[in-house]
């Protein structure tokens, strides 16, 4: 499915290529990573789809994550930002705090106080706006045979600007299958 194919090439060409991720390589070749495309574009229906990955994965252990790729929903940046805030209070609320957590993917993806043509930004660009559902207790376990996790966003800022725009650019757009 071509969701799934530019994904996974995101995947591979900027997130474990560039470790903007270290801990992705890992999960990604071992196949624990589940891809749901979702065509839903009312948020209630979106949300009902998180829980349903949520459920897969208590009955899989074999999966370690989800990436929840939304085709036609969210394309508005600060909309697909009110949906994350929500979806985070679902999981409080389903008594999924402490189990699941979530990490934020967007096309247009812009960390608070930075421009939108700063190259950090690509450490969260995507070829869709997603949820990344990760186990907290795989997370946890990682990051304490990790050494110096705390630097793992500060060193991902300095290596995207140090490619440069252009380059982040043209790595993103080369995902897509036309």
């Amino acid at each position: 499915m071509k969701h799934i194919d530019e994904t996974k090439k995101w995947l591979e060409s900027v997130v474990i290529a560039h470790n903007i991720c270290p801990f992705a390589k890992r999960v990604f070749d071992n196949g624990g990573i589940h891809f749901a495309v979702e065509n839903p574009t009312d948020v209630e229906t979106c949300l009902e789809n998180l829980l349903d990955e949520c459920a897969r994965l208590d009955e899989n252990e074999t999966l370690e994550t989800t990436l929840l790729i939304y085709t036609k929903a969210f394309a508005d940046f600060d909309e697909y930002l009110d949906f994350v805030e929500i979806a985070e209070r679902l999981l409080e609320v389903e008594d999924y705090e402490g189990i699941y957590q979530l990490a934020s993917f967007h096309p247009n993806y812009c960390f608070d106080g930075s421009t939108e043509n700063d190259a950090a930004n690509y450490t969260n660009r995507s070829p869709y706006p997603m949820l990344h559902l990760l186990r907290e207790h795989s997370l946890e376990k990682a990051l304490e045979n990790y050494p110096n996790p705390e630097a793992i966003p500060e060193n991902n800022i300095k290596l995207t600007r140090k490619l440069g725009l252009e380059k982040m650019q043209q790595t993103l757009a080369a995902c897509y299958s036309g």
